[in-house]
């Protein structure tokens, strides 16, 4: 069983940085992708960024603006947001999908809400 602690959400005014973290931990585990999803009021879930060994892909909205890293020894797994817009407030949830054993995890969710 795999345990995802996330952090660093909050309250910007457009324009403004944050800086999301993930920790995964818990029993043995092989991670195969980690990434970031958002969900904002009404609408569904949505992909932001992923990482898989040296490819991240992010979605059309947030390129050139939020970075996507991991640390792959800790298990961790980072988004750094820049030149936030009020259309990115949502509630953002890491995910692991992890190959041995073969499973899906996902974050309790963290609020990024942007000011205009």
């Amino acid at each position: 069983q795999v345990q995802l602690v996330e952090s660093g959400g909050g309250l910007v005014q457009a324009g403004g940085s944050l800086r999301l973290s993930c920790a995964a931990s818990g029993s043995t585990f092989s991670i195969n992708v980690m990434g970031w999803y958002r969900q904002a009021p009404g609408k569904q879930r949505e992909l932001v960024a992923t990482i898989r060994g040296g490819t991240m892909i992010y979605a059309d909205s947030v390129k050139g603006r939020f970075t996507i890293s991991a640390d792959n020894v800790k298990k961790a797994v980072y988004l750094q947001m820049n030149s936030l817009q009020p259309e990115d407030t949502a509630v953002y949830y890491c995910n692991v999908d992890t190959r041995v054993p073969p499973r899906t995890y996902w974050g309790q969710g963290t609020q990024v809400t942007v000011s205009s």
